[in-house]
């Protein structure tokens, strides 16, 4: 045994086998922790179970945790590809105890594992244990037999956990292996414990206490074990290596950057070839959970990593992308264990390509700029801030990409100065990063939630119900009572109002006994309390009281029409764009639906048309709504949609809807059905009753995710009928059937290009006013301004325009103007009213009509014609 795969399966069913329920891996994003950018280890997705804010159906779990340690306090980026062991994605396998066993039950399970199962020698391993942890020395000396010397006491924090300032706490117990004297090292504690001779492989935390404040801790009533073990760290040590990247998966990702790049494994290539192989598994992961390239928040993250594989690509010598091709390798080597890298392996490659082709159009102007003030640098100075700025805002390096470059030369970037560039920069005044999109809970809730019951939800098959006032918050704190005009926040035992989750707004309605009528204006769920916000119309509330609720129907049902469409819709998208297409983001509320799906492209007219179509066959054949409620995996096998970030228990909601055809409805397999998705939200009862559907909009939301809006029922109707006005105006106007209006406007559209050509022309020939009276063709004589231009394509309007200017100008003068055309001339004459007495523009223009055969006339002060001998 010593595949990856098989070290992953073994440690999971090893814990299977003593009564540990296997949990998913959650995704990379916390759906649980705003304070995390990414998931950085097993217990995570436990957070609120240690903290006592959830609870779940088993109190003993093992699990293979995706990880990725990228950004943030935990960020393993500049280290990656030259170090043995650092990545920026791994696997941590773990196993947890939620008040069942402790140390006593935590060691020989760890220990019997790692003896028998991987079947590691004794003599190799060592332990530490926390310095007044006796209780651990003595389990580690009695059940595995270790000497003295092999158990070392450590003082420092990292042998004692804590989830911050203030919660569950704990000793640490770390198993080291020795790899052998001939790598450089020494054991945790020493001098020299940086070495790769003595490496961790497993972390065993003792969560024992409860950390009040700085001076103050108490035993933990229930205390808990949560543990961590690199898959990677003990494949080397299983696959006899001290390297990581030694490992079959990393060798069989490696051995594809060389085969794709042609460049050999070993030699100056090897680190390039390194990072790749780490690279392509963050990206590709996240990726899957719908994380784009963009420049802010987790998706600039993922672009520094791609960029960084892609910079090492160029030094691979490769001029085209490359990167795409690895997604195919990585889904053979991990696709098994995570099949949503081969769901999202179209949407993956096209993502990468997109990127690399993008960034290849500046790679190498950026890299000629980085080459140039590296050449100029004496020994010992710092590459400059601002030009590390110009690559960033430039040329798109991020930081750490430039410090990369230079790191192998031994300079150092000057931070301080590339800082002061960025703060600078007036982009830059967003947040890089704003959190998960969730608010950190305040202690008023977790207090609630800790001393009630959780809110039931009764709205699935009721509007209005009755209940009891538990809790009044206001501005944060609890308080008995609240009186006219004022806002509060109210938590019930039971609510048909539903709060907003999965991408649906929450209810609106009425509260109301015989003392008082509030409106309810907003509901969110907060650790499994519904929390209603309220503002008082009349009366006094006191906690404790009975209440009347009630939903407002119309506004529910709207919503609920938009939800189920929304439903139809991805199932459509999918069935027409591809099944690449998922659910990135959506909005149902009363008057529109909003949907945010993976796309790198658009979607056309005709596939949109196709889209509105299978909708609306969907609503017209008016089939039920089922909901069904399962277990998660059973849902998963029938091929109900689980959505990318959501965090789903072990017993689920299926919604259920519409069928692949008529004949279908009469078969009881829920795999007949056209849609299938896990959904907590409310929906119609039957299909018909989402009355219509049309696309209003598609366009791009960011990079990879395109955004649709629709309306259903009379709002869609409201929208055709405002269109149809449009049109019946449109036709009105041009004065023909609504067949010939394509026609015609393109018809108005290339008349008009060809008019604004002729526009500009002309303009381009029109004497402008600053050149009045510095025209060659004018002298004066006697006091009298003579002006005579000659000039091509003007119309009889211009020339009138002219005429006027050049009067306004000269306070005596006798202008005239010609303009020449293919087959004709025209001409104007203008005199001013102070000379019209002894000359007559009527007299100039015969004169002109006789010399071009032609005709005109007008006054004494102004006369046009024109001729056709030119």
């Amino acid at each position: 045994m010593t595949g990856l795969a098989e070290i992953r399966s073994t440690f999971i069913n090893y814990f299977k086998r003593h009564g540990h329920e296997e949990v998913k891996s959650s995704t990379l994003v916390p759906s649980n922790d705003p304070t995390l950018m990414f998931t950085n280890s097993g217990m995570v997705q436990f957070k609120n179970v240690f903290t006592g804010l959830e609870s779940r159906s088993y109190n003993k779990a093992v699990t293979s945790q995706k990880c990725l340690r990228a950004g943030g306090k935990h960020n393993d980026l500049d280290n990656v590809g030259y170090t043995s062991r650092h990545h920026t994605f791994f696997e941590m396998l773990g196993n947890f105890s939620f008040g069942n066993y402790f140390k006593e039950t935590a060691i020989p399970l760890a220990w019997d594992l790692i003896t028998k199962e991987f079947s590691l020698p004794k003599n190799r391993l060592l332990v530490t244990v926390f310095h007044t942890d006796n209780e651990a020395m003595d389990i580690w000396k009695k059940y595995a037999g270790l000497s003295d010397s092999q158990i070392i006491k450590i003082k420092s924090s990292d042998n004692f956990w804590s989830m911050g300032a203030t919660g569950p706490c704990g000793p640490c117990s770390e198993i080291f292996f020795d790899h052998g004297s001939n790598i450089a090292g020494g054991p945790p504690g020493s001098p020299n414990e940086d070495g790769d001779r003595f490496v961790e492989i497993w972390n065993l935390v003792f969560m024992q206490y409860d950390q009040l404040d700085n001076n103050k801790r108490e035993d933990l009533p229930r205390p808990s074990i949560d543990t961590g073990m690199g898959l990677e760290r003990m494949g080397a040590v299983l696959q006899n290596t001290h390297d990581n990247y030694n490992t079959d998966l990393m060798k069989a990702l490696i051995d594809e950057s060389a085969n794709l790049s042609s460049q050999k494994v070993n030699g100056k290539y090897n680190i390039h070839h390194r990072v790749i192989a780490d690279h392509i598994r963050s990206i590709s992961f996240l990726i899957a959970e719908g994380i784009f390239p963009t420049n802010d928040g987790r998706g600039y993250v993922l672009r520094r990593i791609m960029r960084r594989a892609m910079r090492h690509i160029h030094f691979l010598g490769v001029k085209e992308p490359m990167l795409y091709k690895m997604v195919a390798s990585l889904t053979r080597e991990m696709g098994a264990a995570f099949p949503e890298l081969i769901e999202a392996k179209q949407l993956i490659e096209e993502s990468l390509l997109n990127e690399e082709i993008k960034f290849r159009s500046t790679l190498d102007r950026g890299l000629k700029l980085l080459d140039k003030e590296i050449s100029r640098l004496n020994k010992g100075e710092k590459f400059s801030g601002e030009v590390a700025f110009k690559l960033y805002d430039t040329y798109g390096f991020p930081i750490d990409l430039t410090q990369d470059a230079v790191r192998d030369i031994d300079i150092e970037v000057d931070i301080e100065r590339f800082n002061l560039s960025m703060d600078k920069q007036k982009r830059l005044a967003r947040n890089a990063w704003i959190g998960s999109g969730e608010k950190i809970i305040e202690q008023v809730w977790i207090d609630l939630a800790n001393n009630l019951d959780p809110t039931e939800f009764l709205g699935y098959y009721s509007l209005n119900s009755q209940a009891k006032i538990l809790a009044i918050v206001i501005d944060g704190n609890v308080t008995d009572k609240i009186e006219n005009d004022k806002s509060a926040e109210l938590i019930f035992n039971q609510s048909p109002f539903y709060a907003e989750s999965g991408g649906q707004v929450s209810d609106t309605g009425i509260i109301s006994n015989e003392n008082f009528e509030a409106k309810i204006e907003k509901v969110r769920k907060i650790s499994g309390l519904m929390v209603h916000k309220i503002i008082v119309s009349k009366g006094k509330i006191n906690n404790g009281d009975l209440v009347e609720l009630v939903v407002d129907a119309n506004r529910r049902k709207s919503i609920a029409a938009n939800h189920s469409a929304t439903h139809l819709m991805h199932q459509a998208l999918k069935d027409v764009v591809g099944v690449q297409v998922n659910q990135r983001g959506s909005l149902n509320d009363s008057e529109r639906l909003r949907f945010d799906f993976s796309s790198n492209k658009p979607i056309s007219t005709n596939d949109i048309q196709k889209v509105e179509q299978i909708v609306n066959k969907h609503i017209l054949e008016d089939t039920i709504v089922d909901t069904r409620v399962m277990d998660l995996e059973e849902a998963k096998k029938i091929g109900a949609q689980a959505l990318f970030g959501e965090k789903y228990e072990n017993e689920v909601r299926v919604v259920l809807m519409g069928f692949n055809s008529l004949w279908d409805a009469k078969s009881s397999s829920l795999r007949e059905r056209f849609s299938m998705e896990l959904c907590g939200g409310t929906h119609v009862h039957r299909t018909g009753m989402i009355g219509s559907f049309i696309i209003k909009s598609e366009m791009a939301s960011s990079s990879g995710v395109r955004r649709i809006e629709a309306l259903t029922g009379m709002n869609a109707i409201k929208y055709l009928q405002l269109n149809r006005l449009y049109i019946d105006q449109i036709t009105s106007i041009l004065k023909i059937p609504i067949e010939a209006v394509d026609e015609r406007l393109n018809s108005l559209l290339t008349e008009k290009k060809t008019l604004t050509q002729k526009i500009d022309q002309l303009e381009k020939n029109k004497p402008s006013n600053s050149d009045l009276g510095h025209d060659k063709n004018i002298k004066i004589i006697n006091g009298i301004s003579f002006v005579v231009n000659k000039l091509d394509n003007l119309q009889m309007k211009e020339l009138r325009s002219l005429t006027d200017e050049y009067k306004q100008k000269f306070d005596k003068c006798i202008i005239l103007n010609l303009s020449t055309h293919v087959k004709n001339t025209i001409y104007t004459v203008g005199v001013t009213d102070n000379i019209t007495a002894k000359y007559s523009a009527q007299d100039i223009v015969k004169i002109l009509n006789q010399l071009t055969n032609g005709k005109g006339g007008g006054r004494l002060d102004f006369a046009q014609g024109g001729g056709n001998e030119i």
